[in-house]
């Protein structure tokens, strides 16, 4: 538990995580702010969707959770389940608004964080969507780049790079 929050908001982080709908129903009712955020700058629904919890996910943006709320590195829920690989939880993400080229401190994007884990089915659902395969990171790399970098030929194929020639 983080020692400088508040015990309910404590409470309200620990039930994100946990994916406990019920109790998340209960401490927002006590009128805490679906956007609390914790000294990380971690909201509900960023733990909510990083640890995997689709109901609660959907409680969250349903409450009216900022699906574009980003903690301190910048980071938003749909930079998270895309480096997770939970292509349901980016979908209800997207449904509800989520940026899909928002950028983190570093430049990344959700495309980029896709793509650098091999979620290739990710990468396909961020594309599909609308994703800017274009824009690059702090060090000039778009999400094609860092799929050559991973050897992640899936990736580099659905992200249009030309076919490799044969050795």
């Amino acid at each position: 538990m983080d020692s400088t929050a508040a015990p309910s908001e404590d409470l309200l982080f620990d039930a994100a995580r946990r994916g406990d709908v019920p109790a998340l129903r209960d401490l927002l009712a006590t009128g805490l702010a679906v956007d609390t955020a914790n000294p990380k700058g971690f909201t509900p629904l960023v733990l909510a969707a990083y640890d995997n919890h689709p109901d609660a996910t959907t409680f969250l943006l349903d409450a009216g959770a900022n699906p574009n709320a980003q903690d301190l590195g910048g980071n938003t829920a749909l930079m998270g389940v895309s480096f997770k690989g939970y292509p349901g939880i980016a979908r209800q993400l997207i449904a509800h608004g989520a940026g899909l080229n928002i950028q983190n401190a570093s430049g990344g994007t959700a495309l980029m964080f896709a793509t650098m884990f091999g979620r290739n089915e990710l990468v396909q659902l961020l594309l599909d969507a609308g994703a800017d395969r274009t824009i690059a990171d702090a060090r000039g790399l778009t999400a094609l780049h860092l799929a050559g970098q991973q050897g992640n030929a899936q990736a580099w194929a659905l992200l249009g790079g030309e076919p490799q020639p044969a050795q």
